[in-house]
């Protein structure tokens, strides 16, 4: 992400979440993008990103929260992600909770251009593509943690795309909008 921000011509800063280099209340805006599942502490992350906010600041979060998780067809191909989605996406309200009279939106993908596997769902035939890339983290954890189960998962993904039989769903996120008071 931090390659494509600085091909755009845009400043960048490594670091992490859950401890930004910045002063308190330097910013208007935070944004945090797909990215909660990926720190060890989202409480510490969501409460770093208030800090740097100026008064009137707004947090803006899209991702992938329990309820979205839940949606996602391709969890039968690779049962054993189940219990590390439930660990690592928290439910809507534990977000809502640590973020006091933040407005939630739900939303279901209409295109893919946002290539998260989410979005590729509605198209299984790019899920394959995906996996076989190890284009998102899911897949990428997969083979490193699950090489078996994605091997078997795809094999019968693509069996399934051949017979006409695979899902056609897109998923479901979260856009969570909280405004610094």
């Amino acid at each position: 992400m931090l390659a494509r921000a600085a091909a755009k011509g845009l400043a960048t800063v490594e670091a992490d979440a859950q401890g930004l280099p910045f002063d308190g209340a330097a910013f208007d805006a935070a944004a945090m993008i797909s990215m909660l599942h990926h720190v060890e502490d989202r409480a510490a992350a969501l409460a770093d990103a208030q800090r740097i906010l100026r008064r009137g600041g707004r947090l803006v979060l899209l991702g992938f929260t329990g309820e979205d998780a839940a949606t996602l067809w391709i969890l039968d191909y690779f049962p054993s992600s189940r219990p590390w989605m439930d660990a690592t996406h928290p439910r809507r309200a534990a977000i809502l909770q640590q973020l006091r009279g933040a407005r939630l939106i739900e939303f279901q993908f209409e295109d893919m251009r946002d290539a998260s596997l989410a979005a590729l769902s509605a198209d299984p035939a790019r899920v394959l593509q995906a996996a076989e890339r190890g284009q998102t983290s899911f897949f990428e954890r997969m083979r490193r943690d699950h090489p078996d189960e994605l091997r078997a998962g795809l094999a019968r993904l693509r069996a399934d795309i051949t017979a006409g039989r695979a899902p056609h769903r897109a998923g479901t996120a979260t856009v969570v909008s909280w405004t610094k008071g």
